[in-house]
């Protein structure tokens, strides 16, 4: 169904650009919520940050278009689902950063 925007008035226009500019958010959330889907509360996950160094923490909540994360210094990052992927567990770096103390 083409739209011949050449009759359109300047109202119409506008209209029709507030409607495509929200349908465009729709669709950009879809894909965010679906991306959120491959990860769980509490997965370690991976992002680069700004000059390309890897910036690894825990999925510790969803946002509207964001989850954050939290990295093992304390930091807190909001960031897109799209630049995740889940962290490649080290064995002997589970060992040295455990937060769980065994108790006799």
């Amino acid at each position: 169904m083409p739209i011949n925007i050449d009759k359109l008035t300047e109202a119409e226009l506008i209209d029709l650009n507030h409607r495509i500019v929200e349908r465009l958010r729709f669709l950009q959330q879809m894909r965010a919520h679906a991306k959120m889907l491959e990860f769980k509360i509490g997965d370690r996950v991976v992002f680069q940050a700004e000059g390309g160094r890897p910036v690894e923490g825990v999925l510790t909540r969803y946002n509207r278009k964001t989850v954050t994360v939290i990295t093992d210094d304390g930091r807190q990052w909001n960031v897109s689902p799209a630049l995740l992927s889940k962290a490649v567990p080290a064995t002997s770096k589970a060992h040295t950063r455990s937060n769980v103390v065994s108790l006799k």
